[in-house]
């Protein structure tokens, strides 16, 4: 009796790392090779730049070093997680309006588009939007090409957008 209830717990908990994993999409924008010289010669470990998101406006960047590319792939994995971030979408899988992000000497504007027009957008931008659920936006990326930087502009954008129900509140807070 004790065995088949061990064996059905097992069960269950396979069950919900093979729902936690199915659950995001994970992208791998960027792998760099970084050397640190020491006195004893250079030191040689990776950096990984990661977006996870489930296609259904929830999106995060993450960024992680190690000594393997695949352990440092899934540190930024790890941290893409813990910043995670909710978006509204519409009905035609677009934004709800015009948006900017800074970071650093990063500019992104996002613009909403037609349904079918796709995702009109470069580099690590194109990928957040697409890990996002995002289907028909227009964005422009300005200033540094920093992949990490544009990126992380491209969450400031997403998470400045607002919805309707948030403009109500806050026109009820203020009068």
């Amino acid at each position: 009796m004790s065995t088949d209830l061990k064996q059905v717990n097992k069960i269950k908990k396979n069950k919900k790392r093979i729902e936690n994993v199915s659950e995001y999409e994970e992208r791998l924008i960027k792998v760099s090779r970084v050397s640190k010289v020491t006195k004893g010669g250079k030191k040689i470990s990776f950096r990984a730049i990661a977006v996870v998101g489930n296609k259904n406006g929830k999106v995060g960047v993450g960024v992680a070093k190690a000594d393997d590319v695949i352990d440092a792939f899934k540190k930024a994995k790890t941290d893409a997680k813990k910043n995670l971030i909710k978006i509204e979408l519409t009905k035609s899988l677009t934004i709800a309006h015009n948006v900017t992000g800074n970071f650093g000497a990063c500019k992104i504007i996002m613009r909403p588009s037609i349904e079918g027009s796709g995702v009109i957008a470069g580099g690590a931008v194109r990928t957040v939007l697409e890990v996002a659920g995002i289907k028909n936006v227009i964005a422009k990326q300005l200033g540094s090409n920093n992949i990490l930087n544009n990126a992380r502009a491209s969450i400031i954008a997403l998470d400045t957008l607002t919805n309707k129900s948030e403009i109500i509140k806050n026109r009820d807070l203020i009068v």
